[in-house]
């Protein structure tokens, strides 16, 4: 099993080493527009990944990339260089949307001319609009990883207030990863029970419970990039597992971005996830308000592509 990683940067490099950690390909290409860089990063990890499951590492061009069953695109500006960390403006990480379109619009075709059959992931910001242009620039099998880390995120907060394991909580982001993204309390549950219901460790009232939370995720990525200047890691595994589910054909069920005719852009729901892409879309039960929120989130996708 074959994968390819275009973008050597910080994101890239994440996404090759949580890859070589989880074992799951035979084979990683790694693509850079400075190949000396891509040369840099395949030397530097091919010692400890000596370690881990073997896998054979190489820095490649894009014709490499014959034969991959999933690229992941990891190229483009972040969001310190790109001016996307003022927690005050509403379009977030859509900031670097022109900036990225225009290194996509270089990118995609390359893959799509080496590997048509491969299923392209976005990891690059914003991911959703990206995958739209992804798919406009004539690849056919694309998806962002969308909101399943902002659903990780979620759920790791929700469980440190409550003192409780973050695996023990069902707990969903939907929509754009962005700051647009709709947190489904709705149906947020641990032990079955509504989170509503559960006895909150500090007292504070529930409104304001569910405020704090929803700005620490919402804002995660910002409190990160305030303190080592990029978010990678946290991404870098979430790519890794989603290319665990794709080549194990596992037809696991995460909150990740594909398109959606119902909405007419990429949005992230929870999706029944395979070795061919998403099979199926399966609309969690939502809150009339909560709907409302998704619908404009799915606006703000479109209207930014």
């Amino acid at each position: 099993m074959k994968v390819g990683i275009v973008g050597a940067g910080a994101v890239g490099a994440a996404c090759l080493t949580s890859l070589i950690t989880r074992g799951v390909a035979c084979e990683i290409v790694l693509v850079n527009r400075n190949r000396k860089r891509a040369d840099g990063v395949i030397t530097d990890v091919q010692y400890g990944a000596s370690l881990q499951p073997h896998v054979r590492l190489r820095a490649g061009e894009y014709a490499d990339l014959k034969g991959a069953e999933l690229v992941m695109i990891a190229a483009g500006v972040n969001e310190k260089d790109g001016g996307a960390t003022d927690r005050s403006d509403p379009k977030g990480r859509l900031n670097l949307l022109r900036k990225n379109a225009r290194a996509y619009e270089e990118i995609v075709p390359q893959i799509t001319q080496a590997a048509p059959d491969a299923i392209i992931l976005v990891v690059t910001d914003p991911p959703d609009p990206l995958a739209d242009l992804t798919l406009r620039l004539g690849h056919k099998r694309v998806l962002s990883t969308g909101t399943y880390l902002d659903s990780l995120r979620f759920r790791f907060h929700l469980a440190r207030r409550l003192e409780i394991n973050p695996q023990s909580v069902e707990a969903l982001v939907v929509g754009e990863h962005g700051t647009s993204q709709v947190f489904v309390w709705s149906s947020a549950r641990v032990g079955g029970h509504p989170i509503a219901s559960l006895p909150l460790g500090n007292g504070a009232p529930f409104d304001q419970f569910k405020k704090e939370v929803e700005q620490e995720v919402r804002y995660a990525n910002i409190t990160i990039i305030e303190g080592t200047g990029a978010s990678v890691f946290g991404i870098g595994v979430v790519s890794a597992r989603i290319a665990e589910i794709i080549l194990r054909d596992e037809h696991a069920v995460i909150p990740i971005g594909s398109f959606n005719r119902s909405f007419g852009t990429t949005i992230s729901l929870p999706s029944v996830l395979g070795h061919d892409g998403v099979s199926r879309i399966i609309m969690p039960e939502m809150s009339d308000s909560e709907r409302e929120l998704l619908d404009k989130s799915a606006r703000m996708i479109r209207e930014a592509a």
